[in-house]
């Protein structure tokens, strides 16, 4: 009995309280408590793996929990769209176009997926010209409005959206326009 095998002299090590894990060491291979046995000879059948450093980038747990795309995926697609520009289209379909210019006013409501134009006013239509006193003034805007509006409803089109240009304020004729087709039934999305 005074000899034992040396993997049973060691089993009285195993019960041992575990090593305690220092706080600087957060990953959670740390904790994993390391055999103190030693393989029988001749079962050993891959080199032991010493414990990944902390702040290793190139220790296989640290790559397997790396997610951010490499530069090199980055390049392959560098103009993906995001979410919001992906979706937006079904989720605002029909788009308001307004364009003053100095002796006229056009608006048009346009289909995003397809670009088929709902409804269209002028202030350079045949009828407009003709009544309208001036082509570009805020009575010739509401009448935009008023038209965009109906011929909005006529298309079963009860919902628009209007996106501002960059530095675009919604104010002046724009605003007429805009709150001219709010009040007659069309809501803004």
């Amino acid at each position: 009995m005074a000899s034992l095998h040396p993997t049973t002299a060691m089993l009285a090590h195993r019960h041992s309280p575990a090593p305690s894990v220092s706080a600087s060491s957060l990953s959670w291979s740390a904790s994993i408590a390391v055999s103190r046995i030693p393989p029988a000879p001749g079962l050993a059948l891959h080199p032991p793996v010493p414990p990944p450093a902390s702040g290793n980038r190139q220790s296989p747990v640290v790559c397997a929990a790396w997610t951010r795309r490499s530069r090199g995926e980055a390049e392959q697609r560098p103009n993906r769209k995001s979410w919001k520009q992906r979706t937006d289209m079904y989720m605002r379909p029909f788009l308001l176009n307004v364009f003053f210019s100095k002796r006229f006013v056009h608006a048009k409501v346009m289909h995003r997926g397809t670009s088929k134009v709902i409804a269209v006013a002028t202030t350079n239509a045949k009828d407009l010209r003709l009544t309208l006193p001036s082509l570009v003034d805020d009575n010739a805007c509401r009448t935009i409005g008023r038209l965009i509006a109906e011929r909005s409803m006529d298309a079963d089109v009860f919902a628009l959206a209007y996106e501002p240009k960059k530095n675009e304020r919604i104010e002046g004729k724009l605003g007429i326009v805009i709150d001219t087709i709010k009040e007659h039934g069309i809501i803004f999305v």
